[in-house]
């Protein structure tokens, strides 16, 4: 979702140079928000003794997150203009609060389960348990897919669509975001409760 920033950065600058400038603090930000979940996690995979205490929390922290996405519908007005200088910190601050990270967390304490995945997630569940290593990469290759979808999405608004398409079919994400967190962590509980 930083992606009107981009746009707002390069409308400001009036330069399409200054939407580019900010695709880098905006992925940087995210990939850090990430890996400050991820990492914690593919760390205490490790802790065989304690994976099912580990997969109730994460399921029941993911479903609580959602809760409180569904319960607090409003953004605070500070986040309405960030300045180029800070949009690392605002793509850290956002991927954070939206869950960035939250969402590869049950494939690395095994929520997901190998009989029940299509091959590609079942591949992925492979390698993300392999090392920390693999832990690093998929938050590297995930933060540069959001940034390249992103960064078209900007491009695309900033140079042909403009702040009137934008205003006119905004939408919120948002319901759906926290509806999402939900299903998985009660999925993801319901799979730990079963074992």
């Amino acid at each position: 979702m930083g992606w009107p920033l981009a746009v707002s950065a390069g409308l400001m600058e009036r330069s399409p140079r200054a939407l580019v400038s900010a695709l880098g603090p905006l992925a940087a930000g995210h990939l850090l928000a990430m890996l400050l979940v991820i990492l914690p996690f593919a760390l205490l995979v490790t802790i065989v003794e304690w994976q099912r205490q580990i997969q109730l929390s994460a399921s029941l922290l993911v479903i609580a997150f959602g809760i409180f996405r569904l319960a607090s519908r409003s953004h605070p007005r500070a986040l309405a203009r960030i300045p180029p200088t800070q949009l690392g910190l605002w793509s850290f601050a956002v991927a954070i609060a939206h869950g960035a990270g939250l969402m590869l967390v049950p494939i690395y304490l095994g929520l997901c389960r190998e009989d029940s995945l299509d091959r590609g997630h079942a591949a992925a569940g492979t390698l993300i348990n392999a090392n920390l290593a693999m832990a690093v990469l998929v938050a590297i290759v995930h933060a540069t897919a959001m940034i390249a979808a992103g960064g078209c999405l900007a491009w695309l608004v900033y140079r042909y669509l403009g702040l009137k398409f934008v205003s006119r079919s905004w939408f919120n994400l948002d319901t759906a975001w926290a509806v999402s967190l939900i299903l998985v962590g009660a999925i993801a509980l319901v799979l730990s409760l079963a074992e």
